[in-house]
């Protein structure tokens, strides 16, 4: 039977690499923190009216998320629409 030893430098070392790889996976959300958009914000951006969003809600050219009673558009899609 073998026994392996874990000091405390072995400690060290791996909450080091962990803190590491937490902070790696924590970037790609602070990058995407305002990549959604409220339909205020959309309507500013494309100078449209609330029923013109409306619009480009139901033929599908906006999907947006619905999060309590609120939509919350993507700014890649919103910014996609100025190619059109």
């Amino acid at each position: 039977m073998n026994i392996d030893l874990v000091t405390k430098e072995d400690l060290e070392k791996l909450r080091l690499r962990l803190l590491e790889d937490i902070a790696k996976l924590m970037e790609p959300r602070k990058e995407k923190s305002n990549d959604w958009l409220r339909s205020s914000e959309v309507r500013k951006i494309l100078k449209i009216s609330p029923g013109s969003l409306q619009n480009l809600r139901i033929s599908g050219k906006l999907n947006p998320k619905k999060i309590g009673g609120s939509y919350y558009y993507s700014l890649e899609e919103v910014s996609g629409l100025f190619g059109e």
